[in-house]
């Protein structure tokens, strides 16, 4: 290995163990057990691995990590749901898995990971971006659509999961 491919390697490294909860959050919204979790994990590190020649240092990482990963994992989605609709045919509930420690701790954090892991991919995203406090335009740049847009969605979705969370509450 030459010694810039190395540095290159060593840089990789470092940005994604500094951004590795980007890559936990991202798989464990989109996987439904711990080895689909680790299998996606897994695949988003090749892919953004793939795409680092391309990086542009004058940009955050974790906006460009938060894009590639999103965009893995909604593949990653849409390919498993063709798979299982072939075989098994296809599941509309994909229930978040939460920690152990955090469904014995928290039964309104388990509701609301359920609820959320009842909207579309697309919404997902958006939702764990929010979740992660991201702004706005940050939000923008990583999905692909204006802050205007954003803001719209994030209004309906909020809304959507508050009146699903209390009706999923009351029972």
């Amino acid at each position: 290995m030459s010694s810039s491919s190395r540095v290159i390697s060593e840089q990789f490294i470092k940005l994604l163990e500094e951004n590795k909860g980007i890559l936990f959050k991202v798989a464990r919204t989109y996987a439904s057990g711990e080895e689909e979790v680790k299998d996606l994990i897994q695949e988003i590190s090749i892919q953004v691995w793939k795409a680092f020649p391309r990086f542009n240092p004058d940009f955050k990482f974790s906006t460009w990590l938060y894009r590639i990963a999103l965009n893995v994992a909604i593949s990653n989605l849409r390919m498993e749901s063709k798979r299982k609709e072939i075989h098994r045919g296809f599941d509309e509930q994909m229930v978040l898995k939460i920690p152990e420690e955090d469904q014995e701790s928290n039964q309104s954090l388990k509701l609301l990971y359920q609820v959320i892991g009842t909207l579309k991919s697309f919404d997902r995203a958006l939702i764990l971006l929010y979740l992660e406090e991201k702004t706005y335009s940050e939000i923008s740049e990583i999905m692909g659509i204006t802050e205007t847009n954003v803001a719209t969605k994030l209004s309906r979705l909020k809304k959507t999961i508050k009146d699903k969370f209390l009706k999923l509450n009351q029972h």
